[in-house]
């Protein structure tokens, strides 16, 4: 079967975007704090253990996010002024409530990211799956304060139904569909949603635990994309994200690449140091009209 939820529309064809201020790169730093449940299997660092039940090794590993590398590396974005964009597990907001104080004390933005890691979002009837992301959304607003307005599947993984279900609760992007390098409409039949663009190949977890990558192969890679991205952004508006999980990169002996990469792209000219949310409301506010018409146009023709 096709993809029906958004239009084939080759970059080359589409209206200039420019972001505020004449910047030309759009970046943000998707923050991803998850929660593991003990007894499932996950993301592990050795697959020797990862079925069994329980799994120390890779759970303890797992752990160590939320328990210390997340907060050097909030030292770290802190220094360089970069907001956290957050992937965030509803199960975080109820075992680890220091996290969403810290987070709202430096101004995060909360994007839905299903219960908890250990749980795909597969499998649903349209009723369990509105039941489940109902609670999900609910009580992000209410713990954190903020109702989301993004979402990133747990692994990125939706239903068909997903984001018509996430349309019905108030959301209005979504960033599992890592197919672009700018936000595009999706076709949600009556509602405005949109793709923001998210990174698959420079996320940590492919980098380092499935390609066992050094330190200086991360920055090398992040600068490589950071900077065929800015020269590309002469011609229009271009989004670059960056995605991390603490329990990865806030490891001690990685932790000083981060601090690189963002102290390198913060010191650039012409960057929107900004959030996904900012990206998504100020795309709305200035090309999404624009857009369905390009689109509306091309499909006449």
């Amino acid at each position: 079967m096709d993809n029906t939820l958004y239009n084939f529309w080759p970059i080359t064809d589409r209206p200039k975007i420019e972001w505020p201020n004449g910047t030309k790169l759009a970046f943000w730093l998707g923050l991803n704090i998850e929660h593991y449940e003990v007894d499932k299997p996950s993301t592990s660092i050795f697959s020797g253990t990862a079925g069994l039940v329980p799994d120390p090794l890779n759970f303890g590993w797992r752990d160590y996010g939320p328990r210390v590398g997340l907060w050097r590396m909030a030292d770290v974005m802190e220094t360089h002024g970069v907001r956290g964009s957050v992937l965030l597990n509803s199960d975080v907001c109820l075992r680890y409530p220091q996290i969403i104080e810290l987070g709202n004390e430096r101004n995060w933005v909360w994007l839905a990211h299903g219960k908890n890691n250990s749980i795909f979002q597969a499998g649903f009837t349209e009723d369990e799956e509105r039941k489940y992301l109902t609670e999900i959304v609910n009580l992000l607003t209410t713990e954190t304060g903020h109702s989301p307005k993004g979402w990133l599947g747990p692994a990125l993984t939706e239903t068909y139904n997903t984001p018509k279900l996430l349309s019905e609760l108030g959301l209005t992007y979504l960033c599992d569909w890592c197919s672009d390098d700018q936000p595009f409409p999706l076709n949600v039949s009556g509602s405005r949603m949109i793709s923001v663009p998210y990174s698959i190949e420079i996320n940590d977890i492919p980098l380092f635990v499935g390609k066992s990558l050094s330190g200086d192969d991360f920055y090398r890679i992040v600068m490589d994309q950071f900077e065929t991205l800015y020269e590309c952004a002469s011609a229009s508006g271009l989004v670059m994200s960056l995605a991390v999980h603490p329990f990865v990169t806030g490891q001690p002996f990685r932790l000083k690449y981060l601090d690189k990469i963002l102290a390198a792209i913060a010191s650039t000219n012409d960057v929107w140091m900004t959030t996904s949310d900012e990206i998504a409301d100020y795309y709305f506010a200035h090309y999404y009209e624009l857009a369905l018409e390009h689109l509306a146009s091309k499909h006449r023709t």
